[in-house]
């Protein structure tokens, strides 16, 4: 079970929660959906709105569901589960298997998305922006030799219109 908080009252570094216990995005619906983790993002205040910041690769197969939903979720799994579950998100394609399967995760399908039983922490999150990062826009252009080998992510920015936290 879980209960809605105000994204104000969650407890959580978002540094430490982003990079440390890493994330898993996810989009889609019941009729199809992909998850991948993510260990780069942000969270904060845009355009008077509380929001998560989030990248993808045009490559990952999770990217035609964020091209085609107007949601994503972001979820923040227990830590005894982040060797397995990042392990197979972060490094298998759900074109080839069934991560959920996989990973013996239980989807929850929101109105807005999906997300999973076993999160400890979920944002569910409208979009209100996606663009392309792009090389020459880079100041710090070692970034590029550092992170890239010629496929740029790109960045989504959403509304966070609920949080969720287990109960």
């Amino acid at each position: 079970m879980f209960k809605e908080i105000d994204v104000r009252a969650l407890n959580e570094n978002p540094v430490e929660m982003i990079d440390g216990r890493w994330l898993l995005l996810t989009a889609g619906d019941r009729n199809g959906y992909n998850m991948m983790t993510a260990s780069w993002g942000m969270l904060g205040e845009l355009w008077n709105k509380d929001v998560a910041t989030v990248f993808v690769r045009p490559q990952r197969y999770t990217y035609t569901f964020m091209e085609a939903q107007p949601y994503f979720t972001v979820t923040v799994l227990p830590d005894s589960m982040k060797q397995k579950v990042h392990g197979i998100c972060g490094s298998q394609s759900g074109r080839d298997i069934d991560k959920t399967a996989a990973t013996g995760l239980t989807p929850v399908f929101d109105p807005h998305g999906v997300y999973f039983e076993q999160a400890e922490i979920v944002l569910v999150c409208r979009k209100l922006y996606a663009d392309d990062l792009r090389p020459e826009k880079f100041v710090d252009t070692a970034i590029i030799e550092q992170c890239y080998r010629g496929d740029f992510h790109r960045v989504y920015v959403g509304e966070i219109e609920k949080v969720l936290v287990k109960a």
